[in-house]
């Protein structure tokens, strides 16, 4: 298919890719445009900005998750509703797997997707040693997509005299410049960038970001590169649906969704419904009880930290939530979610709180990523979602840790040595700090399902007020 479509890519963390990416979203809608947004690698925050921009779900694509068709196959059937598409690159452009190779970097996602990039470079303090920096970038690899550069945090005098430089030099098209605006920033926390909704001012900075880009960026130049990009082919990814009896429901499942917890892949979410699922969602933060005629529960990641003597003083739900799974509730807890079903919760200030209470374990502060990135699991126990001989991928990314992380599946870095036992599992629950996704092993999110209706027909379903 004919996709138009670009990368925003960058040297490094912290050049600006996300608040470029946003602020290019909205000139795009500002000029009547209806574009999708991608962001590569397993973040969960810089998709919530692209959605608090163009107001539908923005989607994660990483190449260590899936193969080649897989990828192309989520990207495809997003991309053919949008007139344009935005990938949001991860860390520096060739930062990948293990930090020695370029597997799930930014670079690979462009081959995979021959998506034309555009280099992001934070020109601040530089000039003329920004020709030899982009240079590096493109003679890497010869393959590397890099089709323009933007210059951020720069002057229009020190931009006009650099861009002639640099296409005289290097034959590449510089798009433009986004000058130094400390007004228009993001403010990070422990896990990367505070969430939108906790910036009250956001649509008004991204507005006028969108009108600064108006000025400073070659629009037509960025369409002309996105509408050079190359047909894609792929084959649609078949999935099993729930075969439900006569009179059966589609199995409910009940998702914690609120600032406490928001990490959560979309193509999971989309992958349960379009196995059967009806997703509906709740807020341990603020709701009493529990949705009616639940069948199974996911309780994601987020930052419960932040809110651990709210969610603490939330008695009622915290109570309904434990009888259901002591009941024997399907359910899938991840991260946050994992933590909320400790016996107590440390906030971000070392004070211990009580929590649900139906994992054996206390949720503790530490000083540093535990057990950062990419994982393959795998089982050699029987009675598991997952399957002996089969795996699934995850990623980890935390701050906090468990006195009991369980011992049911297996953990093997992608590269090197490491490995360990992680998560608390049965056959029809699974609960650790691993973000697992779903499109890696689908059997793995379809024997959930079948838990759940296999619950709604023999044990009923969980009533509340």
């Amino acid at each position: 298919m004919k996709l138009p479509r670009i990368m925003l890519a960058a040297p490094a963390s912290g050049s600006g890719k996300t608040l470029i990416t946003c602020g290019l979203l909205q000139l795009f809608l500002n000029r009547g445009k209806h574009p999708a947004a991608f962001k590569c690698g397993p973040d969960y925050i810089d998709p919530m900005f692209h959605r608090r921009v163009i107001g539908t779900p923005s989607k994660n694509l990483d190449t260590f998750f899936t193969d080649t068709n897989v990828t192309r196959y989520l990207f495809g059937k997003e991309a053919k509703k949008a007139d344009i598409s935005v990938l949001e690159g991860v860390m520096g452009f060739f930062d990948g797997v293990g930090g020695i190779t370029d597997q799930a970097s930014s670079y690979e996602l462009a081959k995979v997707t021959d998506t034309p990039v555009i280099l992001v470079v934070n020109a601040k303090g530089m000039s003329l040693s920004v020709v030899p920096m982009i240079q590096g970038f493109l003679n890497y690899r010869k393959d590397s997509h890099i089709k323009g550069v933007i210059l951020n945090q720069t002057t229009k005098m020190t931009y006009s005299l650099l861009k002639k430089q640099i296409e005289q030099e290097l034959e590449i098209k510089v798009l433009g410049y986004v000058p130094k605006s400390p007004e228009l920033t993001i403010e990070s926390r422990h896990l990367g960038l505070v969430t939108p909704n906790e910036i009250a001012d956001l649509r008004e900075k991204i507005e006028k970001l969108a009108e600064l880009l108006e000025e400073t960026l070659d629009i037509e130049g960025i369409f002309d590169l996105a509408n050079q990009a190359t047909n894609l082919e792929w084959e649609d990814v078949k999935v099993p649906n729930i075969e439900l009896s006569i009179g059966q429901k589609a199995p409910r499942i009940g998702m914690a969704r609120d600032e406490a917890f928001c990490f959560y892949y979309q193509d999971n979410l989309e992958l349960l419904q379009e196995m059967g699922a009806e997703i509906v969602e709740f807020s341990p933060l603020h709701d009493k009880t529990l949705p009616s005629q639940l069948d199974g529960m996911i309780l994601y990641g987020g930052y419960p930290e932040l809110y651990a003597e709210e969610l603490s003083k939330n008695s009622g739900i915290k109570e309904e939530i434990k009888q259901a799974i002591q009941r024997g509730m399907p359910y899938l807890a991840e991260c946050g979610g994992f933590m909320y079903l400790q016996e107590t919760m440390e906030d971000m200030k070392g004070n211990k709180y009580p929590m649900v209470g139906v994992q054996n374990g206390q949720a503790y502060a530490t000083e540093k990523l535990g057990r950062f990135g990419y994982i393959t699991l795998s089982t050699e126990k029987d009675n598991q979602l997952l399957w002996k001989n089969e795996c699934i991928k995850a990623h980890e990314f935390h701050y906090f840790d468990t006195t009991d992380n369980g011992e049911d599946y297996h953990a093997k870095k992608p590269t090197g040595s490491r490995k360990w036992d992680c998560i608390h599992g049965g056959e029809n629950y699974a609960a650790g700090y691993p973000h697992l996704y779903y499109y890696s092993n689908p059997d793995f999110a379809f024997r959930f399902l079948e838990s759940c209706r296999k619950w709604q027909r023999n044990r009923g379903t969980v009533e509340t007020e």
